[in-house]
This record gives C-alpha cells, structure tokens and sequence, in this order.
C-alpha cells in the first residue's frame, strides 16, 4: 500500500505530465474545473482545481470529500501510483471497477482524450 507522500507525488508528477502534453491531450486537460481524488485504503481525499492544464491548490484532508467536486476519481494507492508510473491502464481499470471516474457529460467527453 502507497502511503500519503507517494500520493501526493504521484498526483504532482500527473500535474507536470499534463502540463507537458500537446494537442488533443493539452486540450483535454484545458479545462477549469474541481477536482477530488478519493484514496479508498487510505480513507482519504485530494482535492484541486484542474486549471490551464495543471492541477492547481492540491490538498489533502481525511474522509471522504466534503463538497462535491466537478471531476471526481476513486481508486486505491497503489493503483494511483501505478496509473501516474504508466503501469495501470486507465480504461481497464475503469472498466474492471478499480478506478471510477465521475463528471459531467460534457466533461467525460473531453477526458476521453486523457484517457
């Protein structure tokens, strides 16, 4: 089991990667919008705002997230660290149940492209 620390870097190496992308990626990760990540073993959640390609005022508090952010992700440690280290294939692990992604319509349609 990943612990907070390795979390917290596994979602700053995201905000770099996204950062770094071009095209339809950059595009895709273009979008202001809240974001919440919910570490289920850790009974814990990141919460942030994805904006101009990155994710911005990253924080960390214990439970589930109090408000409800626009984008929400729900996976364990480990998969969270192996899906930011390429070792986790996102579409698999979305359609297995290990990772759940929830958004608005028009904003799944945009992250398809991430995905």
């Amino acid at each position: 089991m990943a612990d907070t620390d390795e979390c917290r870097t596994a979602l700053e190496q995201l905000s770099r990667n996204l950062a770094r992308a071009n095209g339809n990626v950059q595009q895709a990760a273009a979008l202001d919008r809240t974001l919440s990540c919910r570490i289920t073993d850790l009974d814990l959640t990141f919460t942030g705002v994805l904006s101009g390609g990155r994710i911005q005022g990253l924080a960390e508090a214990p439970g589930a997230p109090a408000e409800r952010a626009e984008i929400r992700l729900t996976m364990t440690s480990d998969d969270l660290v192996a899906l930011v280290g390429g070792r986790l294939n996102f579409a698999s692990a979305w359609a297995t149940g290990r990772v759940k992604l929830e958004a608005g319509f028009r904003d799944l349609l945009r992250l398809r492209t991430l995905l």
